[in-house]
């Protein structure tokens, strides 16, 4: 993913770990896809697969960033090289929280499953906005994997779709709870529910920004679209 070095072995470190992050990247996709199964059909089996998958992406974040410690110390990279590395770093980081929110709908799923209130409740109206941050973190990963920062500028364009989603949500949920108290508690869940998907829009987002930083060099974070666009030129 990255230009030749001088060393070769430090080529093949690099494309090592970006492999690894690849791979840790599609465990974390499949625990959303679970987690959103597990919403969609009040699965309680499909809520206890993103739990086991919990310790294996955290165990591969921690590895990653051994290994990525290990090339710092051994080989004392230049400052573009050093910027990848940490680029890689940021990118695990943000996978893994990923995956702690996926963690968290499977939990608050079983929360409401536990009250009884799951048929009251409008959690299909959050498929739209699961499917999203969904897609933009599978993009994310493969603007990742070919440092593409038109993919990367078009999820940040579109970043505002889920925010809207969440919005919308929230104002439903809020009738359901004033027209039928009783929803309140499991209500809530489905509020944490709504949350840790935006939340996982926003760590695509965030993964979008680092493969811009990469490639140009450019912290995007809190800057217009008009400057996002003119940065990547």
């Amino acid at each position: 993913m990255a230009d030749k070095h001088l060393s070769t072995q430090f080529d093949s470190e690099l494309n090592g770990v970006s492999s690894k992050v690849m791979e840790m990247g599609g465990l974390v996709e499949a625990q959303i896809r679970l987690a959103i199964q597990a919403l969609s059909q009040f699965s309680i089996e499909a809520a206890n697969q993103v739990a086991e998958a919990e310790t294996r992406v955290n165990t591969m974040e921690v590895d990653i960033d051994r290994e990525l410690s290990s090339i710092i110390a051994r080989r004392q990279p230049t400052a573009r090289d050093l910027r990848l590395l940490i680029a890689i770093s940021k990118t695990t980081a943000n996978l893994e929280r990923a995956g702690d929110e996926a963690y968290k709908i499977a939990r608050m799923v079983k929360s409401i499953l536990h009250s009884g209130s799951a048929r009251a409740l409008p959690s299909g109206d959050l498929r739209l906005a699961a499917e999203l941050a969904s897609n933009q973190l599978r993009k994310a990963l493969d603007s990742f994997a070919r440092l593409d920062t038109s993919v990367a500028v078009g999820i940040l364009k579109e970043d505002d779709l889920i925010d809207k989603e969440f919005d919308g949500f929230v104002r439903k949920l809020i009738t359901y709870m004033m027209e039928d108290p009783r929803t309140i508690s499991a209500s809530l869940d489905l509020l944490f529910v709504a949350k840790a998907i935006e939340r996982i829009g926003d760590h695509a987002k965030n993964i979008a920004e680092v493969v811009i930083y990469i490639v140009k060099g450019a912290d995007v974070r809190h800057t217009t679209m008009a400057e996002i666009e003119s940065a990547v030129k």
